[in-house]
Formats: structure tokens, C-alpha cells, sequence
């Protein structure tokens, strides 16, 4: 080969590659961020009214090519597709490309899109914008573009894993989530996609946040696979006050469950996205399962970490026979764990669940919070690590709550205390997966404030290689159930915690 030819195949290798020093960093995004949190808010522009007020399958209707994805016709194992704005995407979003030669805007071009509707074609904005983008990667085998990670909305992003189908998000923050004065939704304002090789395992890209009350420059390093992580840095500036800053927010929906009672004429066992939040203080070395609900009331609890290891919302149940829906397939539902990067310090996991009717709704939010206001003027710094994947991606030792079932305590097969809940909650895996039916397995049981616990004991549930703990509790009347076991063996503890609070008027019982 002559040396001229060399050198035009480096010229064209090197093309693929982003020389990030000359052409763009994270700290270009951080500057940014610094430089705005300084002027007042203003609010993204928004798309024409007719847009925004399109009907699902209008909107449905416009349809992104995959043949026009970034980076197709290189042969690049991640593409990127891009998301119109329209219906609920009404702030568009500014979209860049970093390479070896640079960073390029990305304009909006409506030739990218195929419209079914020829009317609402013609009548698409050729300025209307990105709502966002849908990442690909092969990995149903080569030439095989399976999407795996979108950012849309606000801060949302959603992503999976090879064997998973797309469920819960992740946000880039949560802003009083929960609280009367209402939440504050920042958005995702523009977007830095830097170009990575051809065979890359990885992908990288750039977020700037703007809100009332913050604005945040993120770093995303993506890894999809069996187990896709995103490794993140988030570095953020308060223009106002923030009495409950969320991080590494997780948003998810629970209608109903194993746990609670079946709406009135639904026929699908259960139906959720999670089941639970798993919490993991690598302070104290207790793991902490909390299954959720879904309240008639909103609730907020705050659990407290002295250093949070992680914690995740985590769909455990992956039996088809339990929610037997062909179409939405729950029990492929992702389960998401947010790993801290260093010491956050002490703080609480916030748990918002949200009434919801139906499963259209994220009704349920997690996140760590500082558990103090934030001020105005501050600068805050973290790195986190999310990975989508099954029910193991928190990679728990120990056993692990496997069921939860809650029903009268007054009734055949539940006891003869009025007032009272029998729970019956079921642990495997860890220790307990060695032992026999005549092990010396314990359970260690504790109310809340106002619950009387009147029995607990363990059984062998031969049928299903699973440990029992059943309890017998009362509440005061008009005060939710609260309650906190686990197992123990020669005195070690071989569970995680099993935490749970099931507020008064559930219908699962007689109120007195």
C-alpha cells in the first residue's frame, strides 16, 4: 500500500472519532449551565397549538424513517433516531453532533419523517423541531437496529436491556416532587451526540438543563448489553431555592398488585410496571424492600440512608401467568438501580406514590434527597451510575422478598382479631437457599407508631422452596399499617428488610 494511501484511511478513520479536546467537552456544557443559572428563566418556545392538540394516532401517524438514522450508511453499531415534537413533546429540543470535525446543529427536516396523514403533512411546520432522540444498537445480530435508550420530555430518559421491554424512566431531576407547592418539571434543552466508532461498545452524550429554579449540565456514557448502564455526571446550579431536591429520580406506574385488592371488573392477576424499591445503606449493610401501592391518598415516605449504596425500583415478578396481558407484557418490564458514585452523605430515598385509576399514569417517584433545602446560589456535584436490566440488576447477596400478600385478620385462615391484617411474606435465595425445612430460621418483627403486632412465625413453603413469615398486626383505627421484619438463622441476618406501610381505608377490611 502507498503511503498516500495510508494516510487517507487515518484521515477516514479518524474522522469516526470525536477529538473531544478541540471539538467539544463536558465542560463546555457545565460553562453553559454556570452562565445561564446568572439571567432569569425563560421558558422554552413552544410548537403551534394544532400540533400540541394532535390526537394519539395523529401523532403516531408521523413516523421517523429508519433509513435516514445518524451514522446508518457508515455501519455504525449505535444509530440515532430522531422524535418529532407534537402531542405531549411541546418544547422542542436543540440537537448537535461532535466528530472529528467538529460540532454540527442538526435542523430539523420534515424528509426525515414519513406522514400517513397526507393532510396533517402538509400542514407539519418545516421548523417544527425535535422532540428528541431514540438510540439503537444491534443486538439481535448485525444489521439489526433495536432501540434501547430515548430521551423525550423534560429530563426523562427510558432505557433497557437486551431480554426487557420498555417501562419505567429515569429523569434528570426531581424538584419538589410530591409536595403541595407542586413540582417543577426542568427540561432537557439541548443535546451533544458525540460520534463514537464504528464497533464502539459505547456511546456518549451531552444534556443541558434549564428550569425556574436550576439549570445542570449532564454527562452520559452509555453501555447497552445484557445489563445496559449509563454512567453519569451532573453538575448543577440553582438560580431559587429548592425545598426537596430529588437526584437520580426513577418514575414508574403501579395500579395494582398481589398486595392489594383488584379494581372493581379487571380480569389481569396484576398490573404494574415495578413491584417494589429496593434500597441498599452501605452504612448500616441493610438491604430494604418496599413493595408499593397504589394509594387513595398521595403518599411520601422518606427513607433514611447514612451512605446510600443504591436504590432502584425493581419489577421482581416476571411470570407471565401473574398479570396475563399479550399486549403490554408487564412481566418484561425493566427494573432500574441507581448506583452513588462516592459518599453523597446522609439523606433519605424518597418513595411518592401517586392514586391513579389506571395504568396510563407514572404514578409512582424515587429519588435521594440531601433531606435539607438547597439555596439559591449553590452548586451541586454528583456521579451516579443506572443500569436497566431484570430483577437481579442490583446484585443483592442475601434473600429477597419474593411475595406479599395482605388480607383480613379476622377471618378463616387469617386469625379472630377484629381490626387486625394478617401479612403473609414470602423470602428466598441467599442463605436460605441451603437449608432444610427444620432450620432454625427466626423472624424479627416491628410496628410503627399506633400498630400492635400480635403474632409473627416462619413456616417452610415446601411447594414453592420459599420461607413464610407470617404476621398478625392491629393499627389504631384510622392509622396505616406499618411494619418492618426480616428472617434470621443462629442469630445472622439472612434477609434484606421487608418494609411496608399500607395506609386505613385500603377495603381490605372492615374499618372500625
Amino acid at each position: 500500500m502507498r503511503s498516500g494511501t495510508v494516510w487517507l484511511v487515518v484521515l477516514g478513520l479518524l474522522s469516526w472519532f470525536p477529538l473531544q479536546a478541540q471539538a467539544f467537552r463536558f465542560q463546555d456544557v457545565v460553562e453553559k449551565a454556570r452562565a445561564s443559572a446568572k439571567s432569569a428563566y425563560e421558558a422554552p418556545a413552544t410548537i403551534p397549538d394544532f400540533m400540541a392538540n394532535l390526537s394519539y394516532d395523529e401523532y403516531q401517524s408521523i413516523r421517523f424513517d429508519p433509513d435516514q438514522s445518524l451514522w446508518r450508511d457508515a455501519g455504525s453499531r449505535f444509530q440515532v433516531m430522531l422524535i418529532p415534537a407534537g402531542k405531549f413533546y411541546t418544547r422542542p429540543v436543540s440537537l448537535h453532533v461532535v466528530d472529528g470535525e467538529g460540532v454540527q446543529s442538526l435542523p430539523f427536516e420534515k424528509s426525515r419523517f414519513n406522514v400517513s396523514d397526507d393532510a396533517l403533512g402538509k400542514r407539519i411546520p418545516a421548523d417544527l423541531g425535535y422532540a428528541g432522540l431514540k438510540l439503537t444498537f444491534p443486538f439481535d445480530g448485525p444489521g439489526v437496529a433495536n432501540q434501547f435508550l430515548v430521551f423525550a420530555g423534560a429530563s426523562y430518559f427510558r432505557g433497557v436491556s437486551k431480554e426487557t421491554a420498555f417501562g419505567l424512566s429515569g429523569r434528570g431531576i426531581a424538584v419538589d416532587t410530591g409536595l403541595p407547592s407542586g413540582e417543577e418539571f426542568p427540561d432537557f434543552t439541548e443535546f451533544w451526540l458525540e460520534r463514537p466508532a464504528p464497533d464502539s461498545d459505547h456511546m456518549r452524550i451531552y444534556a443541558l438543563l434549564d428550569g425556574p429554579s436550576v439549570t445542570g449540565a449532564y454527562q452520559f456514557t452509555v453501555y447497552p448489553g445484557g445489563q445496559t448502564r449509563m454512567d453519569v455526571k451532573a453538575r448543577l446550579f440553582f438560580r431559587d431555592s429548592t425545598e426537596l431536591l430529588g437526584l437520580a429520580p426513577l418514575t414508574s406506574m403501579f395500579y395494582y398488585g398481589e398486595n392489594t385488592p383488584r379494581p372493581l371488573g379487571e380480569w389481569r392477576p396484576q398490573v404494574h410496571d415495578s413491584d417494589g424499591l429496593l434500597i441498599h445503606d452501605e452504612q448500616s449493610g441493610e438491604w430494604l424492600w418496599r413493595p408499593l401501592i397504589n394509594p387513595e391518598r398521595l403518599a411520601t415516605s422518606y427513607h433514611q440512608t447514612g451512605r446510600v449504596g443504591g436504590f432502584g425500583l425493581i419489577q421482581r415478578d416476571t411470570e407471565f401467568r401473574h398479570f396475563e396481558d399479550l399486549e403490554a407484557r408487564y412481566e418484561r418490564r425493566p427494573s432500574a438501580w441507581v448506583s452513588a458514585g462516592g459518599d453523597w452523605g446522609e439523606g433519605h430515598v424518597v418513595l411518592v406514590e401517586i392514586p391513579t385509576d389506571d395504568e396510563t399514569n407514572d404514578n409512582i417517584v424515587a429519588f435521594w434527597s440531601p433531606g435539607r433545602p438547597v439555596n439559591a446560589g449553590t452548586t451541586r456535584e454528583f456521579d451516579y451510575s443506572v443500569r436497566f436490566g431484570g430483577p437481579d440488576v442490583a446484585d443483592h447477596p442475601g434473600g429477597k422478598v419474593v411475595n406479599t400478600f395482605v388480607g383480613a385478620g379476622d377471618r378463616i385462615g387469617g386469625g379472630d382479631q377484629e381490626g387486625a391484617y394478617r401479612v403473609l411474606v414470602d423470602f428466598a435465595g441467599g442463605a436460605l437457599s441451603e437449608l432444610g425445612a427444620e432450620a432454625p430460621v427466626v423472624s424479627k418483627v416491628s410496628g410503627g407508631e399506633g400498630v400492635e403486632v400480635l403474632e409473627h412465625f416462619v413456616e417452610w413453603v415446601e411447594p414453592e422452596n420459599l420461607w413464610r413469615m407470617s404476621v398478625l398486626a392491629r393499627p389504631e383505627p384510622g392509622r396505616a399499617l406499618q411494619l418492618r421484619g426480616f428472617l434470621t438463622v443462629d442469630d445472622d441476618v439472612a434477609t434484606e428488610t421487608w418494609s411496608y406501610s399500607l395506609p386505613a381505608g385500603t377495603g381490605l377490611r372492615k374499618e372500625l
